[in-house]
């Protein structure tokens, strides 16, 4: 009887009290990276999370922290490719973990565009963009990472966030010679331990963004 009880008991996986290694740590970390990225945890969220990451012992303890998250290759979870992924809402995300990622030349932004960067360094250069909107808006997460945002001299920079341990920084936003005819490109961000700077690119300039919609419907 007392074998039955052994038995039926739930075992304990075996591997749960291992201290944790750094390979399982990053693994962890790429999860919650994801997550943020897919808007499943917040910002305060996440960095609550990370801040526990470093100070638990065990691999089961670190399980605890991905207990209600999508496992990598689970099919709830967004298909992931280098660099980026286009969520549901059709916001583009770019991710950066323990890497770097980067979107520069004549490429288009959405209205909203996602960038997370965990131990990476990811660079948004909108210097050459394609605006097809009037307001673009970029949501930040950094955490001991860094995360740079170039625009137009002429295009209107504003900026939301805040840092902890860490810098966000959006320069030129009172400047006089901005185009009021030319797109808006509000950054919003969080940083934990890194670095958020958006800026303009002195000598890069956008033209009018209704003179450019003109042309592309006159052919």
């Amino acid at each position: 009887m007392d074998l039955e009880k052994h038995a039926s008991a739930p075992a304990t996986p075996p591997a749960a009290g291992l201290r944790a290694s750094d390979a399982d740590r990053d693994r962890i970390a790429r999860i919650l990276g994801d997550a943020v990225a897919e808007g499943r945890l917040t910002a305060e969220e996440h960095s609550e999370r990370l801040d526990s990451l470093y100070a638990v012992k065990t691999v089961g303890e670190l399980e605890t922290l991905v207990r209600d998250l999508p496992a990598p290759g689970d099919a709830h979870a967004a298909p992931a490719y280098p660099g980026g992924s286009t969520g549901a809402d059709g916001a583009e995300t770019i991710v950066a973990v323990c890497s770097s990622a980067s979107r520069k030349g004549r490429w288009r932004p959405g209205a909203h565009t996602r960038a997370v960067s965990v131990m990476g360094d990811v660079t948004l250069d909108l210097t050459e963009a394609v605006f097809e909107q009037q307001v673009t808006e970029i949501n930040v997460t950094c955490v001991l990472g860094n995360v740079e945002v170039l625009v137009p001299e002429n295009v209107t920079l504003r900026g939301y966030g805040s840092g902890v341990l860490g810098n966000f920084e959006v320069r030129g936003e009172g400047r006089g010679q901005t185009d009021p005819q030319a797109p808006v490109v509000i950054v919003r961000g969080f940083s934990l331990l890194g670095n958020i700077e958006a800026r303009p690119r002195l000598g890069a300039r956008l033209v009018d963004l209704a003179r450019r919609m003109r042309k592309h419907i006159d052919g």
